[in-house]
């Protein structure tokens, strides 16, 4: 693939021209919109006029919620080793408490796709958010651990998953042991069916690292608790903060360094977001709150408003402003340029794969350079219990 970043004057025909590319390439690939007007500044992905076989092997797992559009799900399962479906909670005795909506379609489809189905399990609260007391609960207590596992087997068994995602966060200081504890249980427990068990981590760049995101997240203990963990490199800019990327490449390098000088590379999979966020100006710390978009959505955004996009050299990441209804808007999102910089990581510093955080959007231009950038492994070359 080719990455073709827009000038003045440019449009779709004198743009397949120059490049001697089909004008259907160019408006599918991007996902263009008629009558396919173009931004300044904005990265197109273009087919190569010479092909080569990508040689780098990973893992590529996608997180998403059970209402899912199932012809958004239908388009992306074709790229993915792994999806993962977000979430089950938990009891304080250790009943599993399912998704609200059913996620068996998920399941199905990933199956029939050759694609592995994972069980996102979560510490929710009855307000739907992270509960450090749970996990607290859960992890000291060996009858509600025991519990636990004994239903996420049987659930595993039912419905069709072939391994558990632990997406524990804010986890308390003094929790930090019993909770690497649990997952090495999880585990143990699970292994002899030949299940497999991730982690997520909030992205550290040190032991010490202080703020309740970090301090119960033993980078060294989980990546051997664990047969793979996933790096939550996203969410520098987010909702309720300033304006700026969402995984500025600066900073998401800085986890990687650290992570693996903790953790077997081979282990590790690298959080990558698939949205960006629209910020109204100016931005009010505690009342400023950004709007979630998606990465074609943001380029629409910017066509429609008339104005050029750019291009932090820092961050590797595009941005731009625009005018609506009087109030200035700033919005960050990830493009073919963002991504690429991304995926160079694995093959540097020989990282497992990739997680997607989440695919509820249909970003073609990222699916088609993934592919045109990995081998993608297969859920049974992973060391996944084999599908029926």
């Amino acid at each position: 693939m080719e990455i073709y970043v827009v000038k003045q004057g440019d449009t779709v025909d004198s743009i397949a021209s120059a490049k001697d590319v089909p004008v259907s390439s160019v408006i599918y690939y991007n996902q263009l919109v008629y009558p396919y007007a173009l931004a300044i500044g904005q990265a197109l992905l273009l087919p190569a006029q010479e092909s080569s076989s990508p040689s780098y092997p990973a893992s590529i797992n996608g997180y998403a919620y059970p209402f899912i559009e199932q012809s958004v799900l239908n388009e992306t399962l074709p790229y993915l080793t792994s999806l993962s479906v977000f979430s089950y909670g938990f009891t304080p005795e250790g009943a599993l408490v399912p998704p609200a909506l059913d996620d068996t379609f998920m399941i199905t489809a990933a199956r029939n796709a050759g694609v592995l189905p994972i069980l996102t399990l979560t510490p929710f609260g009855p307000d739907g958010m992270f509960n450090n007391n749970l996990i607290t609960a859960l992890v000291n207590n060996e009858a509600v651990k025991n519990t636990l596992l004994a239903n996420l087997l049987s659930t595993l068994q039912t419905k069709g998953f072939q391994g558990v995602d632990i997406d524990f966060e804010y986890i308390l200081p003094q929790d930090r042991i019993p909770f690497a504890d649990f997952v090495a249980d999880t585990r143990n427990y699970l292994a002899p069916y030949g299940y497999h068990v991730s982690v997520a981590l909030a992205p550290k760049t040190s032991d010490g690292q202080q703020g309740l995101l970090y301090e119960g997240k033993d980078y060294r203990l989980l990546g051997q608790a664990a047969d793979s963990v996933l790096l939550m490199t996203y969410e520098w800019g987010y909702t309720y903060g300033p304006p700026m990327a969402v995984a500025p490449i600066n900073k998401v390098r800085e986890v990687v360094e650290y992570a693996v000088t903790r953790i077997d590379p081979a282990k590790i999979d690298l959080g990558i977001p698939n949205y960006g966020y629209d910020w109204p100006l100016p931005y009010e710390r505690g009342v400023t709150a950004a709007r979630v978009i998606g990465n074609v959505e943001a380029v629409q955004i910017a066509v429609a408003a008339g104005v050029p996009i750019q291009f932090d050299e820092t961050a590797m990441s595009p941005f731009f402003r625009y005018e609506q209804d009087g109030i200035t808007h700033e919005v960050w999102f990830e493009d073919v340029r963002s991504l690429q910089e991304k995926f160079s990581l694995l093959p540097a510093y020989g990282l497992r794969g990739i997680g997607y955080w989440q695919i509820m959007r249909f970003f073609r231009a990222n699916w088609l350079l993934l592919q045109d950038t990995f081998q993608i492994r297969s859920g049974q070359a992973e060391g996944f219990t084999s599908l029926p």
